[in-house]
């Protein structure tokens, strides 16, 4: 709906009417709805004009207070230099006329469609001129889902170089990384400066950056091992490490964002070092975000070897982990934010328990508040432990991880509200993909680290395809599939179990590591595709801090 009188530049409207993200959008002057906010609209129209919303403003601006009244969030963008207005006849209408003619509607399309926050790399090496690129994908008819499945494409024939083994392989996989950042960087800049959105472009946008990243680490493991360098086991650890921080991330996200009374000093002093400019850039680098860690990768996978490359990884997405996860334990510990049942939801579906875990639950009682975490990381360290120290099929790992489900179960039996809680998922993702690790590496065979490469994978995008519905208001994936794929206290005791009953035939261990990848990623792509190409599924596009 736009007022009859509205005077403004087009991608104004274009922002408010085309954006399909959001069940209501408005500004002055125009108000647009999804069929989410359809009911509450029809109810605010049901009214007569002159007592819908409040004062006397234009008819979409009232219409848009009246729907907000009642309950539905409306998205008003910021327009920046960008003009909306609906102005008097006269002076007032050719003032806005004015104001309209005196801005470039292209050149804040242009700017616009770089996010606001970004990584060092990215901002200063990559988007100066993405954006142009954007422009012109844009003015040729093609879609930010081309782009995304263009940069893929680029991505998967860098890491077939990267597997040859050969420095030519080495130096050409670097470039084609770079390119596949590029445009990368360059489908969601097309999708901001077109308002292109939609749920298939949510859900390749949302796996295809972890599919890159990771075949690229198979890609250098491959072509290490064709040197007779068998890197694998740095290839594992990398992708464990990497998944483990973003868990982090986004499980201290959606523990806070919606808290109340949500600040801390520690806080507080983070936005004192974001008014000293130089601070933002220094801290922003070395945690390690997308840009540059792809950056890194590229340069030394065409400088020096696999083996370096994956050091290196090591060191700094270390380094970036412990920097970033200090720092909201110190918040969390100092802050006194109230948790909403939503968030202690989401904590629970980011968990990932499965039936064990749920037997446990309501069979053994509950933990108390205070004791849980301390429960969980005993257990959790007792799991690695027990499978670095025992032999290889030891029984004592599998009591051991009949301990961790037990223990685990109870742990998520109460709503997870303590201010530390948030830590329980990636406690859960680091036990289950470190045994896993641990178990390949001391059966000692040949295929058993990439096999394990391969289930954890799969396990990963199952946990991050989880993320991105909950970021997308739809919770989790439906339990019959979280029960399928065994919850991951029910993926460590499988695991465990299959190692004990090969102990004598070791060579047969990674064949049961490919069936149960096999079998996760099978249930977990067919559901999320479904999922994800389907009418209602939410358009989430990520806006927040680099990867």
């Amino acid at each position: 709906m736009v007022d009859s009188a509205f005077v403004g530049h087009p991608h104004a409207l274009r922002l408010a009417l085309t954006d399909p993200r959001f069940d209501a959008c408005a500004v002055t002057g125009a108000l647009a709805v999804q069929a989410g906010a359809r009911g509450a609209l029809d109810r605010a129209a049901a009214l007569a004009p002159e007592s819908v919303g409040a004062g006397s403003g234009p008819y979409p601006d009232r219409l848009a207070a009246a729907v907000e009244a009642s309950g539905t969030d409306v998205r008003r963008p910021e327009l920046g230099t960008l003009v909306a207005a609906v102005p008097a006849p006269g002076a007032e209408r050719d003032r806005a006329l004015a104001e309209v003619a005196a801005v470039d509607d292209e050149a804040v399309r242009l700017r616009t469609a770089v996010k606001s926050r970004d990584g060092f790399f990215t901002t200063f090496f990559v988007s100066p001129y993405s954006r142009y690129i954007a422009r012109w994908c844009a003015r040729r008819g093609l879609t930010p889902n081309q782009v995304t499945t263009a940069s893929l494409i680029t991505a998967l024939i860098a890491a077939g170089c990267a597997a040859t083994g050969d420095r030519w392989g080495y130096v050409t996989a670097g470039v084609l990384l770079l390119v596949s950042f590029v445009l990368d960087c360059t489908d969601g800049q097309l999708a901001r400066y077109s308002l292109q959105y939609s749920t298939m472009g949510a859900w390749l946008d949302a796996t295809f950056d972890r599919a890159k990243e990771y075949s690229f680490y198979a890609g250098l493991a491959l072509g290490a091992a064709r040197d007779g360098d068998d890197v694998w086991a740095l290839a594992l650890g990398a992708m464990v490490l990497m998944t483990c921080r973003h868990v982090v991330d986004f499980s201290f996200n959606e523990a806070n964002h919606d808290a109340t009374a949500n600040t801390s000093p520690t806080a507080a002093l983070s936005d004192r070092l974001d008014s000293v400019g130089w601070t933002v850039w220094a801290r922003r680098m070395i945690i390690l975000p997308i840009g540059e860690r792809w950056a890194m990768i590229a340069v030394l996978t065409a400088l020096t070897t696999p083996r370096i490359v994956f050091y290196a990884l090591l060191v700094g997405c270390a380094f970036g982990a412990l920097y970033t996860t200090a720092g909201r334990v110190l918040r969390s510990l100092t802050r006194r934010a109230t948790r909403t049942d939503r968030a202690a939801r989401a904590l629970a579906d980011l968990a990932d328990s499965g039936p064990l875990a749920e037997l446990a639950a309501r069979a053994g009682g509950r933990f108390p508040t205070a004791a849980r975490l301390p429960a969980v990381v005993l257990a959790a360290l007792a799991l690695v432990a027990a499978a670095f120290f025992q032999p290889f099929g030891s029984v004592t790992l599998v009591a051991v991880a009949l301990l961790y489900a037990v223990l685990s179960g109870l742990a998520v039996a109460r709503p997870l509200k303590g201010p530390l809680d948030w830590l329980l998922p990636p406690l859960f993702r680091a036990a289950e993909y470190t045994t896993v690790l641990v178990l390949a590496a001391k059966a000692d065979v040949p295929g058993a680290l990439p096999a394990a490469f391969g289930l954890i994978a799969a396990v990963a995008y199952h946990h991050y395809d989880t993320v991105y519905r909950i970021r997308g208001g739809t919770g989790a994936p439906p339990h019959w599939l979280v029960r399928s794929t065994g919850g991951h206290e029910g993926r460590v005791l499988l695991v465990a179990v299959s190692a004990a009953a090969l102990s004598g035939r070791p060579a047969d261990f990674p064949v049961a590591l490919t069936v149960l990848a096999v079998f996760v990623a099978l249930v977990v792509l067919v559901e999320s595709i479904r999922f994800w190409v389907s009418a209602g599924a939410p358009a989430v596009h990520d806006e927040g801090e680099p990867a």
